[in-house]
């Protein structure tokens, strides 16, 4: 009797326990024209069992599954091995990346249209012969409970949703690939957008001292690399500076600098934020009468803000108060992501919009675009929902940075110190209100490196916002400046 029930106990111990996952990778094969020729490739999507060493108590417990991370990869059909790899991602936290996926690196790119002239459902997909797989095999990463990536059954999503378990994942991630593709001696870069290139710059220099991987380069698009710069906090005047240039090329697009070329207001607004506004913001109640009203003047002039505006915000405009109130009397907000897309509130008297019309404008069309992309053309199948933005990551964990600002930039600095040869393309859009501009600027001329390096960081502008491919023109020349990039060899 006693035998009887141990084997019942052992058979329901056994139908409870979660399943081995395995790899669920499937491949297919495509051609595309580009350069005025066919361009054959394999592309390969699914998700890849992460594994972690396990220790308890001095000993080891073994190599034990922990995720399941979703990538897609487009590997060249006939070339050497030597060919350069990009592994590529987004932010967020919480993006998945579809959006350098789909909307510029990838062979496939949707067709969202752009500000003023959206394109309605259902959307559509069409070649990108601007696509960086020209000069490029390609890897998207999907961070932990993004796209299909999710913990395994049984585990603890809330494990990857900090900046250093998510630094260590994805590294592992392109350890694995890079291994069991045989690519260790094929040049390599790191792609990452917004809250990636702060992941893109410290996973240089994890991957490098982890593991002795030494990318070639870093693609840093819509770059924040010190979270100090963006984040409007209490007693941390820096961001208002950092973020008038990008007030003042949103204010130009709509019409508020007349006629006025956007390289002399811009140039007007950098020497200005530069100079004399983070003096004033410094001097605070020591501002005389008749230069607090210089000021007010100065900033209303430059943000297209009213004068009584800024005298009200005590001088200090903060940016989603501002993309509210640049087009009040035309009852609009403006875009975060892009300040040339416009949106309207249900309540025009609000202090701050609450929807961001350059988000919701295209997360339709890429969504659309990688649900049907995925099933249709690359035979991955699942029922999961294709998380392209997920909130489930947050509270994202900043623990190692408690009592400090969020910064990579030493990581950047330890990256170049051991690997001289690292190079840095830096994307940036003039009316992107996220990450600025001027604020990458600022902290670039941070890093800890010899001045004979800084010729290795390559800064490129466009007429355009955080995902500055939305726009046309700015897509074919980012294209071409990415390309370029990734075909210069030190």
């Amino acid at each position: 009797m006693a035998a009887s029930e141990d084997k019942a106990d052992e058979a329901k111990q056994e139908s409870t326990t979660p399943a081995e996952p395995v790899d669920d990778l499937v491949s297919t094969h495509h051609t595309i024209t580009a350069d005025g020729a066919e361009l054959a490739y394999t592309a390969t999507t699914g998700r890849i069992v992460l594994r972690e060493e396990v220790h308890a108590d001095g000993k080891f417990e073994g190599f034990k599954p922990k995720a399941e991370v979703f990538l897609t990869s487009y590997v060249a059909d006939g070339e050497p091995g030597s060919r350069p790899v990009t592994f590529a991602f987004n932010g967020g936290p919480g993006s998945s990346s579809v959006w350098l996926h789909v909307g510029l690196l990838g062979p496939r790119r949707v067709v969202s249209g752009d500000a003023g002239d959206l394109a309605p459902p259902p959307y559509g997909l069409a070649d990108n012969p601007e696509t960086l797989l020209r000069h490029s095999d390609l890897v998207f990463i999907d961070p932990v409970s993004t796209g299909y990536s999710r913990a395994v059954e049984g585990g603890t999503p809330g494990d990857f949703h900090g900046y250093q378990k998510d630094i260590e994942s994805i590294a592992e991630v392109i350890r694995l690939w890079t291994t069991r593709n045989g690519r260790w001696m094929s040049p390599k870069y790191l792609a990452g957008e917004s809250y990636g290139t702060l992941r893109a710059a410290a996973l240089a220099e994890h991957l490098q001292s982890r593991h002795g991987l030494y990318p070639n380069g870093l693609l840093l698009i819509s770059s924040v690399l010190d979270m100090g710069t963006i984040r409007f906090t209490e007693g941390n005047d820096l961001p208002y500076s950092l973020f008038l240039p990008t007030y003042a090329a949103i204010a130009h697009y709509h019409g508020k600098h007349g006629d006025r070329p956007l390289r002399e207001v811009l140039d007007e607004a950098e020497k200005f934020a530069a100079e004399d506004y983070p003096w004033a913001l410094a001097r605070g109640a020591r501002l005389s009468a008749s230069e607090r009203e210089d000021i007010v003047r100065r900033v209303a002039s430059l943000s297209g803000l009213s004068e009584d505006y800024v005298d009200r915000a005590n001088l200090r405009i903060e940016h989603i108060r501002f993309f509210t109130e640049l087009l009040r009397d035309r009852r609009e907000t403006v875009g975060r992501m892009d300040g040339r897309f416009t949106g309207w509130e249900r309540d025009a008297a609000g202090e701050h919009f609450t929807d961001d019309p350059s988000i919701s404008g295209i997360r339709g069309a890429y969504s659309a675009a990688i649900n049907h992309y995925l099933r249709e053309e690359l035979d991955y199948a699942s029922d999961l929902p294709y998380e392209t933005l997920s909130s489930r990551v947050h509270p994202w964990s900043y623990k190692e940075f408690e009592g400090a600002s969020v910064s990579v930039v030493d990581k950047l600095g330890a990256a170049f110190q051991a690997n001289p040869h690292l190079r840095v393309h830096v994307g940036c859009g003039y009316t992107d209100g996220a990450t600025p501009y001027f604020a990458a600027e600022h902290v670039l001329a941070q890093v800890p490196i010899p001045e004979r390096l800084r010729e290795n960081i390559d800064v490129r502008y466009y007429p355009a916002g955080h995902m500055m491919y939305v726009h046309e023109e700015s897509r074919i020349q980012q294209s071409a400046d990415l390309a370029a990039f990734v075909n210069t060899r030190p």
